[in-house]
């Protein structure tokens, strides 16, 4: 396999001063933080023309000259896992993920992944986004089920991974939260980061990453709401954090919903708010621009059934 061709990027004025390894994973290739903070310390990145840090700041018409190492084979087993498969061709595959499936192989799941079922159902897969996640271009969380697209080469992959950092995909999840909103529909503005002191949870902190998210009430039950909620960021548990911070935690959050279920007047009602499994959470439609043929694409995924028992629970005895 022949050396991969050296990639050159030149900082643009509004992102002066921007760490260079956060310059490059947010550069539309597909690469990751930490990914390229290895090539630069490995020497792979060169700063006008002479090695540079992973911390080093850039400024305005700095070019960076990037020279991947060539892939390292994969040792991911491909796995005859079943997936629902909600639309494919030649460049990508959407799916709709089902709760309890993890993304990709990582410590404590080292298979059974989406990736390895990725890999038996795929001949090839884009290899931008490393060994241990071929094709990935953007996440959801274990628990949470839904839309989910897949790049098959590295042109989709690169230019799906731009589409979603510039922001020009619509995401719209379906969410079951406790309590009632007083208006039909609100926005949440409010940055998300690493909570100070739960390190696995994720905060409404001063210093975080801008976060919005665009929310509509669909249902209103006794003590519950069927929430739509369009993501205009994509941070981690962006949905769960935002929709906790005002007073709407998810049922099934074991991380920020705490014991809501307790509010409810109904025995049967919080008894299926307490008892459900995972975050009633649901990535229920995505809508992109084909990476090939720029087509506007549009894929749904039905509520699966937990959500709609639970939803058919919370709404018995209405009139």
């Amino acid at each position: 396999m022949t050396d991969p061709t050296p990639i050159s990027l030149v900082v643009p004025p509004e992102q002066a001063g921007l760490r260079a390894d956060r310059f490059l994973a947010g550069a539309g290739q597909g690469w990751s933080r930490s990914q390229v903070a290895r090539w630069i310390d490995d020497g792979l990145v060169l700063r006008n023309g002479k090695p540079t840090k992973p911390s080093a700041l850039v400024q305005p018409g700095d070019e960076l000259l990037v020279s991947p190492p060539v892939p390292a084979p994969s040792e991911l087993v491909a796995q005859d896992i079943p997936l629902d498969v909600l639309y494919e061709d030649a460049h990508l595959i959407a799916i709709n993920k089902p709760p309890g499936l993890v993304i990709h192989p990582a410590a404590g799941n080292p298979d059974g992944t989406l990736v390895n079922a990725l890999l038996a159902h795929c001949t090839d897969l884009s290899g931008v986004g490393g060994v241990e996640r071929p094709g990935i271009v953007h996440r959801l969380d274990k628990d949470t089920s839904g839309v989910l697209v897949v790049a098959k080469h590295d042109q989709a992959h690169r230019a799906l991974s731009l589409a979603f950092r510039w922001r020009t995909t619509d995401k719209r999840y379906l969410a079951v939260v406790y309590g009632i909103p007083k208006a039909a529909e609100g926005v949440v503005d409010a940055p998300i980061g690493r909570h100070p002191t739960e390190r696995k949870h994720m905060a409404v902190v001063a210093d975080g990453r801008p976060s919005r998210t665009l929310w509509t009430v669909r249902e209103r039950f006794d003590g519950a709401s069927l929430l739509e909620c369009r993501l205009v960021t994509g941070r981690t548990h962006q949905v769960r954090v935002h929709m906790a911070h005002i007073g709407h935690a998810l049922v099934g959050d074991q991380a920020y919903a705490g014991k809501q279920w307790r509010n409810l007047t109904d025995r049967q009602k919080a008894a299926a708010c307490r008892d459900f499994p995972r975050q009633a959470l649901h990535a229920w439609k995505l809508a992109i621009t084909h990476p090939v043929t720029g087509e506007l694409m549009t894929f749904e995924a039905p509520v699966p059934a937990d959500i709609e028992a639970l939803l058919d629970t919370l709404r018995e005895g209405r009139g």
